[in-house]
């Protein structure tokens, strides 16, 4: 199909692809800063993309069979606010375009979701936008395996430049959807040769081409300013049966008579001399944001072009799989939720057998997985260690997308990304496993869940030195404060099944906040004996056992280490001392709570941290002078037990202390 036959007389491509160029070029240069190089290289493939093959409707930015469309390369954001304005997004004014870069505008320096319609992902973080489309792609195609082409049938597009294949995550990501032969995924790589520095071949000589059909895609070189030879690409792409890579050579800061295809052109404004000679050059007439009228109604034209096959997707939707798939795409949970944790917790209080924390979470998963349909599970090649594959549910293979299990090879970043963009996607609540320390392979992207307010819940096993003989490579010393430190992300740390079973139903119902299980590798006993319907994780923190009479202390302690301050209560009371102990298996719930309630839980006694981990972060409820039991350097490899004894984390070691904070003397 051809736009421009509906398109006001006179108008071509290359008018058409100057709006694109000079709305950038004039936004960048009134913010004083931006990056004009790449929307100006890569307006020719856009334009043709836009106007001829992405499926959308601006007049309803979320529906769910459009096309996406991932800007991976996000600094040359201009060249997606361009195409919403032209298109005609009701929300990207020529005002917001005016705008660019300055605070509360929907124009930001980089694309950012939730924040401008139209933006499918927040990008910048190079490599994470193409890793992301893996997850969106991959959602297309588990729903479509479930409802058919008649409600789902649409692709993933994304420009990337040189910076996103050099990022290591793109490698995990591209082998990952050449594996799973994501046929709708289609590349445009802007193949401009600059980066930042310089040249690429400064840095890399990879040939692309031959990695990505390495790796399983088709993939071949364009002429990136050639309308006809991407209109061929496009629809070649249209028909392949595996993932596609379009290396479109272009060059960067097209136009620009003396900064075209140099660094000097990537990361800045232009400057009035250049844009000035760049409008000669281009012959563009027009006065800066104005985009004349008959181009306008060309690319506004291009905009509609989506109307008719949404209202078509509309006529189809109906009876019982229409009803099914709004479920899905709204990522409602069961009604049987609250029952079924409930349910597990009565059972796990009678329990009298110890029991790992991540062993626990399986079984929840079982439980939850008969009642959550949309619930998808995965690991970074850790599944038995993690135990996140649930009963009934089947791996997700190459050639059959029916499961609800993706093994996601060990590709740590990969996956975190994935599960960003399935979620992005809509029609699936993602979770992902590995063990705690390789949440740093993965935090990148654990921080764009945060800052996109996503539901991905990462269960990440393995949380402390009580893994034991794996050493001090695999314990996880200081990632819980790193990972506390990220806002908007709740990091869960469970002390017994039933925490567990709560802070899953917790995990659920965060709709729109990326949570982290921290679980433990060793058995742990049951501290909560008493079946209580109330969910008490939901607080944050809660006082599990209270002092008889005024209290002399208080214990504080998460996950594995509750057990020993309950203990350890128990031997103080004997000698009269009394204590509390309060577990904490969420600081950032419960910074939340009233402060009247904080200051209950927490109480006036001296107050002991317990924690198998450094103590920064533990601020929040400790005072400089209170004590805290736990790591104060890297771990090392013995039997669990062994460890404990050896950097102090014992009950001996929270009695002592608890003698020494209520003014007692120690224990000899």
């Amino acid at each position: 199909m051809n736009v421009l036959a509906k398109a006001e007389a006179g108008v071509t491509h290359a008018q058409l692809a100057n709006a694109i160029r000079f709305l950038a070029v004039d936004a960048v240069e009134k913010a004083t800063c931006g990056h004009p190089g790449m929307p100006m290289g890569m307006a020719d493939v856009a334009t043709v993309l836009f106007t001829q093959f992405l499926k959308f409707d601006p007049a309803d930015p979320k529906w769910p069979d459009r096309d996406r469309f991932v800007l991976s390369a996000g600094h040359g954001s201009m060249l997606l606010y361009a195409l919403l304005y032209l298109t005609g997004y009701p929300e990207m004014t020529i005002e917001e375009i005016k705008n660019f870069r300055q605070l509360g505008s929907k124009t930001p320096g980089h694309p950012e979701y939730g924040h401008t319609p139209g933006v499918e992902t927040t990008t910048g973080p190079l490599g994470q936008g193409l890793a992301m489309a893996v997850g969106m792609a991959i959602a297309e195609k588990l729903l479509a395996a479930r409802y058919g082409s008649d409600l789902v049938d649409h692709h993933t597009y994304v420009i990337a430049g040189d910076g996103c294949l050099m990022e290591g995550v793109s490698q995990e990501a591209i082998t990952l959807a050449g594996h799973l032969k994501l046929a709708k995924l289609v590349v445009l790589w802007d193949d401009n040769s600059i980066t930042i520095d310089g040249a690429v071949s400064l840095a890399d000589s990879t040939d692309q081409v031959a990695r990505f059909k390495a790796a399983g895609w088709d993939a071949w070189h364009i002429d990136g300013h050639d309308p006809q030879a991407i209109t061929a690409a496009l629809d070649k792409a249209q028909r392949s049966d595996r993932p596609v890579l379009i290396a479109c050579k272009t060059l960067i800061g097209f136009g620009a008579p003396t900064k075209a295809g140099t660094h000097g052109v990537h990361g800045a404004a232009l400057g009035a001399a250049e844009i000035a000679a760049a409008r000669e050059k281009l012959g563009w007439t027009a006065p800066p944001f104005d985009v004349p009228e008959p181009i306008l109604t060309a690319w506004r034209s291009a905009g509609t072009r989506g109307a008719k096959a949404r209202e078509a997707w509309l006529a189809r939707r109906d009876g019982e799989a229409a009803a099914r798939f709004d479920q899905d795409i709204a990522e409602a949970l069961s009604p049987a939720l609250a029952e079924t944790i409930a349910a597990f917790k009565k059972t796990a209080s009678g329990a009298n057998a110890a029991q790992a924390t991540r062993v626990s979470s399986q079984k929840v998963l079982d439980a939850l997985a008969k009642i959550q349909p949309n619930l998808l599970g995965g690991s970074a090649d850790l599944t038995g260690s993690n135990n996140t594959k649930a009963a009934g549910m089947d791996a997700v293979t190459p050639l059959d997308f029916s499961g609800r299990y993706i093994h996601y090879g060990i590709r740590e970043f990969g996956m975190a990304a994935a599960l960003n963009g399935l979620a992005l996607h809509g029609g699936f609540i993602p979770y992902g496993g590995t063990f705690l320390v390789f949440a740093d392979y993965a935090r990148p992207a654990i921080r764009l869940s945060a800052l996109m307010h996503q539901r991905v819940i990462y269960v990440l096993t393995h949380d402390s030195i009580g893994l034991g003989e794996d050493g001090p490579t695999h314990q996880p010393v200081e990632t819980l404060a790193a990972l506390r430190a990220i806002p908007h992300l709740h990091v869960f740390r469970p002390a017994d099944a039933i925490e567990t079973a709560e802070v899953w139903e917790l995990a659920l119902n965060l709709k729109h906040a990326p949570s982290v299980l921290a679980l433990s590798r060793q058995n742990l006993p049951v501290v909560r004996k008493e079946h209580i319907a109330e969910n008490r994780s939901a607080l944050g923190a809660y006082v599990l056992r209270e002092a008889v009479g005024e209290r002399d202390v208080t214990l504080i302690a998460s996950g594995s280490e509750v057990s020993l301050a309950v203990a350890a209560a128990d031997e103080l009371a004997k000698e009269n001392i009394k204590a509390a102990v309060v577990s904490i298996p969420c600081f950032e719930l419960f910074a939340e709570q009233a402060p009247a309630y904080r200051a209950g839980a927490l109480g006036q006694a001296p107050r002991i941290g317990i924690e198998a981990a450094l103590r920064q972060g533990w601020g929040a409820v400790l005072a400089p002078e209170d004590y805290f039991i736990g790591m104060t350097d890297f771990g090392a490899s013995a039997p669990a037990a062994d460890l404990y004894k050896h950097f102090g984390i014992t009950v001996e070691a929270i009695v002592n202390a608890a003698h020494a904070a209520a003014g007692h003397g120690t224990v000899s």
